[in-house]
């Protein structure tokens, strides 16, 4: 099946833009996440609009969806499944949990202990989960899309940083401009409601083969000697700053890798080029590291090092 990867692109943004006000970055961010089969993690404080912009994109891809709304006294099998026992039959048999669907919004999952956290590991690594000994293949696409409270908020566990490693990208949902505020009071007093998206106009646009093969699309985008050069030395930066205590790691590597290709695909090029790895650092790299404590203090972010980062490695030459 051939696919227009930027067609898609560009239907998946309209329709966001139907309900997200503001809605370019987010896009922006889920949409390559989707193209490169990696997983989103969305934080920011209450109200912002972090689950709406997953449920539309869950209309929008038109597959199956699943929410888990995490809580302290939730356990894995809440999560995976569980073997249940039938008296009428005197057998178990397998009861799936909310994790085999298409989409799946982990919502705050920072507010759930990390033994339950640890239940979307193997998941979002393998595409499969394991109930009793026994693996279940998850349906294709698959993508988690998690959503988080600053970790300042009570209640809340931070992600180790094993499970924010397996989060292909990160998206930061701060308030909104004052332009973007008012248009969403706007929006709002001529009738939109986020608890009816189909009246706004928020369908289907695509289906599951044409991701599928939109995927399979990206991989195929050419990445130059140069260009896998350039991301080798951005990532190999991150371990060598002064003011970084943790770098990035290989997979973070293959995750900017990706991530570029599917950028040059939304753009509608067959090459990736620097501009597309630098295009989605800030996405792919700053919940990977941790910034030195004394760097920490004087205010620095892993997002303030990328940019530093990314201004200091040479750009090859086209």
């Amino acid at each position: 099946m051939t696919v227009n990867v930027k067609d898609l692109a560009d239907r998946i943004a309209g329709g966001m833009a139907r309900a997200v006000v503001g809605s370019d970055r987010t896009s922006f961010a889920l949409t390559v996440a989707l193209l490169a089969r990696g997983h989103v993690l969305v934080e920011g404080v209450p109200g912002t609009g972090k689950t709406l912009a997953v449920r539309v994109l869950a209309m929008l891809l038109g597959l199956d969806f699943r929410r888990i709304q995490f809580t302290p006294d939730m356990m894995p099998s809440d999560v995976i499944g569980t073997n249940v026992f039938n008296p009428q039959t005197a057998q178990f048999s397998l009861r799936p949990g909310p994790i085999v669907a298409n989409v799946v919004l982990a919502d705050e999952v920072n507010r759930t202990p990390p033994k339950t956290q640890s239940a979307l590991l193997e998941a979002m690594e393998e595409g499969q989960v394991t109930i009793d000994g026994v693996a279940t293949i998850l349906p294709a696409p698959f993508v988690v899309c998690a959503t988080q409270n600053p970790i300042e908020y009570e209640g809340t566990y931070p992600l180790p940083e094993a499970q924010l490693d397996r989060f292909m990208v990160k998206l930061e949902s701060d308030y909104p401009s004052e332009a973007e505020e008012l248009d969403l009071l706007a929006r709002v007093a001529s009738g939109f409601d986020a608890r009816h998206l189909a009246a706004s106009g928020v369908v289907a646009v695509t289906t599951a083969d044409e991701v599928v093969a939109a995927q399979a699309a990206i991989r195929a985008i050419h990445l130059s000697d140069d260009v896998r050069d350039y991301v080798y030395r951005v990532v190999a930066a991150t371990r060598k700053h002064p003011r970084l205590t943790l770098g990035a790691s290989p997979r973070a590597g293959i995750a900017l890798l990706l991530a570029a290709q599917a950028a040059a695909a939304i753009e509608g090029r067959d090459f990736a080029s620097p501009d597309d790895v630098k295009s989605v650092a800030q996405l792919v790299l700053p919940h990977r590291l941790i910034v030195a404590p004394e760097a920490e203090i004087e205010g620095a972010r892993a997002a303030d090092l990328v940019r530093e980062i990314l201004g200091s490695v040479p750009v090859p030459r086209a």
